[in-house]
């Protein structure tokens, strides 16, 4: 195992499984939303985790299933239990869905009645309002955040708020929103040198500026920044207005028409195969 010299001999707070990855580069490898239904394999996994991290709590997120005929949520819920899973998240939506539609929160409900772990629950939270909505539905004891903070990671301290009972949330102007953006930026920069933090934000500037009034060209120079100096001075450019309540609720992020699954060939044939497919231990994925 590698261990960066940064984070050795520092504790993970816990160590989260992702079984919840619907891209093909990583389920055509047995990978993702597809692993769980290979339910030996998936066992054997989970068990070795939980194993190896002692103390430290293991997690496990996963999707209802690849598709509609071969759902997985429920045995895979009850097998993280048995093997000694903290707790488990669910995305209300199948693998073959990707980010299309909207999440089914049923299944989440189904599976907080059939395990005694904790049931986190994922999918279309795009407000601190539906957190609240989503446990209040389903019963799930906490929420897991994904495309609803792109541009927004002023979301948790909404979703601390809402928790707590506070109604505040927070509808920053566009000149408080520069201010993160460019915060964002510095960090990624501190951590990546400047060239390449620069160009790591440039996917995050259309998140951000998701409905505010920006000119064409604007956006399109923040989209090729190379440094925050030039950044700064381009954001310090937009005039400060109030922000866009008409893309509260909104999906952010992926959307995608739903697609087969890429899977490996006899994937399905056998649910109790215990063998990863060939190729499926590397050493970076995509995952």
């Amino acid at each position: 195992m590698l261990v960066d010299e940064g984070v050795a001999g520092t504790r993970p707070a816990h160590i989260d499984l992702n079984f919840g990855c619907p891209v093909p580069k990583v389920t055509r490898k047995g990978g993702g939303s597809a692993l769980p239904w290979r339910r030996i394999l998936f066992r054997d996994i989970v068990r070795s985790a939980v194993r190896a991290a002692k103390d430290v709590p293991v997690t496990v997120k996963t999707r209802i299933g690849i598709d509609a005929d071969h759902v997985t949520y429920l045995d895979a819920g009850r097998t993280a239990q048995d093997e000694g899973v903290a707790a488990i998240t669910l995305h209300g939506r199948t693998a073959d869905q990707l980010y299309s539609g909207t999440a089914d929160w049923s299944p989440i409900a189904r599976l907080v009645e059939a395990v005694d772990i904790p049931v986190l629950g994922n999918g279309d939270i795009w407000e601190a309002d539906d957190a609240l909505r989503m446990v209040a539905e389903t019963g799930c004891a906490g929420v897991v955040i994904g495309r609803g903070c792109l541009g927004r990671p002023w979301l948790f301290g909404d979703l601390a708020a809402a928790f707590s009972g506070t109604p505040r949330r927070c509808l920053p102007t566009m000149a408080e929103v520069a201010a993160i953006m460019h915060r964002h930026a510095t960090l990624l920069s501190q951590e990546q040198g400047e060239v390449h933090g620069c160009t790591d934000f440039r996917k995050h500037v259309a998140w951000y500026l998701k409905g505010f009034s920006v000119g064409s060209d604007t956006r399109r120079a923040l989209a090729m920044v190379s440094g925050l100096d030039e950044l700064a001075e381009l954001l310090a450019a937009i005039p400060d207005q109030p922000y866009p309540v008409a893309v509260l609720g909104a999906p952010r992020g992926r959307t995608s028409p739903p697609r087969p699954v890429a899977l490996p060939e006899g994937w399905l044939a056998d649910r109790d195969d215990p063998r990863p497919p060939a190729g499926a231990e590397l050493e970076v994925s995509g995952g």
